[in-house]
């Protein structure tokens, strides 16, 4: 790929946060556990930071999986494609995850966090404003569109050098 010195530092950073997160998980989940069983006595903060965690994970995970291109995709159709038709069809899947993460991610998102800060919606036990734990999702849509952008550029360049 040629914007490799673009793509690295994103996936840097996104890779680190994840496993952040996913720690800060393992963590919340085992002393729930503990706490639940052993002490009798549970945690409604850990709770709470699992949940949140989970799904900063789950939705950074997803915009990462897209800068991988290791989405979920089915190749039967285009095995046998040449060269040009596959980058046009790579170029095709771009389009869509681009307009998607734009359409559902971005605005939505935007939307939905605009909404839950306006209402001033808090967390129950943390007390943090449920706007920074929906802030993932438009934050991951950039992400998004940021990745198949690249690699509809990319894909254009590829087609236009193999014409």
């Amino acid at each position: 790929m040629r914007f490799e010195q673009l793509k690295k530092p994103v996936d840097l950073f996104i890779s680190t946060f994840s496993i952040i997160m996913m720690g800060l998980l393992v963590i919340c989940v085992t002393w729930q556990v503990f706490s639940r069983y052993v002490l009798q006595m549970p945690s409604t903060i850990t709770d709470e930071i699992a949940r949140f965690s989970m799904i900063w994970v789950g939705l950074l995970g997803a915009a990462y999986t897209v800068g991988l291109q290791k989405h979920l995709a089915i190749d039967l159709f285009t095995h046998n494609l040449t060269k040009k038709k596959k980058y046009l069809s790579n170029i095709l899947i771009n389009i869509c995850i681009f307009s998607f993460s734009l359409g559902v991610m971005v605005f939505g998102g935007y939307t939905l966090v605009s909404n839950v800060y306006q209402s001033g919606q808090i967390s129950p036990s943390m007390q943090l404003p449920m706007a920074y734990v929906y802030l993932a999702l438009p934050l991951s849509g950039v992400l998004m569109m940021f990745y198949s952008l690249l690699f509809l550029i990319d894909n254009s360049l590829l087609l236009k050098e193999n014409k």
